[in-house]
């Protein structure tokens, strides 16, 4: 069999269904091999976009999301979604091709050291010099890339053994089963659990699986312990439910701090210092810590738990509650969700630009419990994090951890392509649509029919609140944008922009109605940016 009729061969046995990237000449017999399989290939206009996507679509299904490249300055394209893979713990394959192992005629051109560069960014680097060892390569690339915590796991094919010929067969993909929490880790948890005053819960990213929801919201129906969600673990327990305190936001004291303030006791599950650094809610070293996780956390100055209960984290929770005798009450945790109620729910005067509060209210009326909204990243992030009340696992994609710009279209695009059938709107700002806005295009041409709300300050505006709050000058973070409508209508979608009088609302309903690539055009407000996150934060006092 030829090397890459039996590399994608193998990535057929691991059960991949997309595959997102940009093809060169190096890679050309890889590609020649995907046309006769069963994957389907999504050609993107940048190997960045490809990267995003492949990282969107592993968060969403928990299987690996594969993306490629060719050599040099596409392998180099590739390393923010790589990076941002690995950092937000999806599960995620990049290929890329390189020149001939063996007499390479073309010498350093668009040489680099690829498997190098990518080692630090990701839990596994490799370049193939057998085709024999593909499938053993790919097997445990996959492995790896699934494994607890999920992470990114690069490959390298070059292009003489991608043509070459081999006798190995493809290897079959094994089931893996989690292992069960420790009997005595659980009952120790209980115990801990029973004697604290007011134990807590902090929600991250690794708990935010289908599989661990309905277990949590049990849980804390049973047990009456109140929950915070980080802004990647929105969702995991239903905002409706009255033990949720919502979700944290911005890396300050806000409001749900004035809870967490008085926990002596919390509970994370699935929790990574990346996404939310335990000094923002352990910054005294007083509170007891019990980590429930698949896997041992890393060790941090200020999260070194005194117990974790390792294994299947819904298996965890579930005999957990089964040995908590009844549910008890938390006064202050209760009158600190009315608190931050009170906040979300607080009316906002009409205003053309609309404020922040105003575009996420508008937003949560059009889309239904289990819509998908992916942000990019921008000072929007925070506002939506805070007040967007969130129903589901994984209705909410953002990135916490690299949080880098111009990946809120290309996400959305793959999660409306994993969820064909609910609404998914991404929410980009001026700044970070641009940086990837030619994948209109290739949303536009394969049929996949995501709405695009760009929230327009024409400025970095999370950026510009910052250099406020450190009392520079307001320099350098202005500039111009095209009429994104007209711009959205160029690559063949459709265009509306939000005027004075308008209903943002009303126009996302147009937009989705159409069932086509759509764009929104909406200007924003951010004057609230400052009185929000650095006065009236800054002076917040709990008085609860």
């Amino acid at each position: 069999m030829k090397a890459s009729d039996l590399f994608v061969a193998q990535l057929e046995e691991e059960g991949v269904e997309y595959i997102f990237g940009l093809p060169g000449e190096e890679n050309l017999d890889f590609l020649e091999s995907l046309r006769k399989s069963k994957i389907k290939i999504i050609i993107t206009r940048h190997e960045q976009a490809a990267a995003f996507m492949a990282a969107a679509y592993g968060r969403l299904t928990g299987k690996a999301g594969v993306c490629f490249s060719t050599l040099g300055p596409g392998a180099t394209n590739l390393v923010t979604g790589v990076a941002q893979a690995q950092l937000i713990g999806a599960p995620f394959i990049s290929i890329s091709g390189q020149k001939a192992l063996f007499d390479n005629w073309q010498a350093r051109f668009q040489l680099v050291d690829v498997v190098r560069m990518m080692e630090p960014l990701c839990k596994k680097a490799v370049s193939i010099a057998d085709p024999g060892t593909i499938p053993t390569v790919i097997r445990n690339a996959f492995k790896h890339a699934e494994a607890e915590r999920p992470g990114a796991v690069h490959i390298e094919l070059p292009e003489d053994v991608a043509e070459e010929e081999t006798d190995a067969k493809v290897q079959k993909r094994p089931e893996i089963k989690i292992p069960h929490p420790a009997s005595a880790a659980v009952e120790k948890a209980a115990t801990m659990i029973c004697d604290a005053k007011n134990p807590l819960i902090i929600v991250s990213s690794g708990a935010n699986r289908t599989s661990i929801t309905d277990e949590l919201e049990d849980f804390a129906r049973k047990t009456g312990i109140y929950l915070v969600h980080t802004q990647m673990g929105k969702g995991v327990v239903p905002d409706d439910c009255p033990c949720s305190l919502f979700a944290t936001g911005i890396h300050a004291h806000d409001y749900v701090n004035c809870g967490i303030d008085e926990a002596d006791l919390i509970i994370t599950v699935g929790y990574d210092i990346v996404e939310y650094p335990p000094y923002l809610w352990n910054r005294m070293l007083d509170k007891k810590i019990i980590n429930i996780d698949f896997v041992e956390s890393l060790p941090d100055r200020y999260f070194n738990p005194d117990l974790e209960v390792i294994g299947d984290i819904a298996a965890s929770i579930r005999e957990i509650a089964a040995k908590i005798p009844g549910k008890r009450e938390f006064p202050i945790f209760a009158a600190t969700r009315a608190f931050i109620e009170g906040k979300i729910n607080a009316p906002e005067a009409k205003s053309y630009p609309p404020l922040p509060h105003a575009v996420v209210r508008s937003v949560r009326e059009v889309l239904g419990r289990k819509d998908i909204i992916t942000l990019d990243n921008g000072i929007y992030k925070l506002w939506f994090s805070r007040l967007y009340k969130t129903y589901s696992p994984n209705t909410v994609l953002l990135d916490n951890a690299l949080a880098t710009m111009g990946a809120g279209l290309s996400a959305g695009i793959a999660a409306k392509m994993v969820n064909p059938d609910k609404r998914v709107l991404a929410i980009c700002g001026d700044g970070g649509f641009m940086m990837n806005c030619q994948e209109l295009e290739t949303a536009t041409r394969y049929g996949i029919p995501l709405v695009v709300l760009i929230l327009n300050d024409n400025a970095f505006g999370f950026i510009k609140w910052k250099q406020k709050k450190m009392h520079f000058e307001d320099f350098a973070l202005d500039y111009g944008n095209p009429d994104f409508a007209r711009f959205a209508e160029s690559f063949g979608a459709a265009g509306f922009r939000v005027e004075e009088g308008d209903d943002l609302a009303e126009v996302l309903e147009k937009a989705f109605a159409l069932n086509r690539v759509a764009v929104v055009e909406c200007p924003i407000d951010y004057s609230v940016n400052y009185e929000t996150f650095s006065i009236e934060l800054g002076n917040l006092v709990c008085e609860l």
